[in-house]
């Protein structure tokens, strides 16, 4: 698979469903150089970190696989984090860094908008309603509470916002 076929396949998968953001195409379309929110949620889900220095020394390829395979029953979590342990160790040259696992995150929690994300919504010029939190996907909940963190770069923000449906689009 040559660097084409890669993004094609982030792009375009084969089963309809594709694997990031439109915030995030500057960066899937160079190489995956980033770690695309598909891939971040996963890593929480399986307990491990994974630095920028290690994602860039994995394939396009390796990228892409780990952005398609799912992780969402137990089965395939365990079979995610030895395949991501495995990468690691091939490629860094050293062990995973291992994360607890957040039994309650922020993202799942739809009864209530997290504060932390109203405050970040309102510096946008936005508002988001318990109903709107509600109707949006874990992975759009859980992008909107990465991207919102203090300390991280948040240019994307909007454009997740927009996205998702929460600012009109002028």
């Amino acid at each position: 698979m040559d660097e084409a076929d890669t993004l094609r396949t982030l792009l375009n998968p084969e089963t309809g469903s594709k694997n990031y953001f439109d915030f995030e195409a500057d960066f899937v379309e160079d190489n995956v150089r980033c770690i695309p929110m598909i891939v971040r949620f996963k890593l929480d889900a399986v307990g491990i970190k994974l630095k920028l220095h290690e994602w860039s020394r994995l394939t396009a390829e390796e990228r892409t696989f780990l952005a398609i395979i799912p992780a969402d029953d137990q089965l395939a979590v365990k079979a995610y984090r030895v395949l991501l342990t495995g990468l690691i160790k091939k490629r860094a040259g050293h062990e995973a860094t291992e994360l607890p696992v957040d039994d309650a995150p922020a993202w799942n929690m739809t009864d209530t908008v997290p504060a932390v994300l109203r405050e970040k919504a309102n510096e946008v010029g936005s508002s988001i309603s318990t109903s709107q939190w509600q109707q949006l996907s874990d992975l759009q909940r859980f992008a909107l509470m990465k991207l919102c963190r203090p300390g991280h770069e948040n240019r994307n923000f909007p454009k997740a916002m927009r996205e998702f449906g929460l600012i009109e689009t002028t």
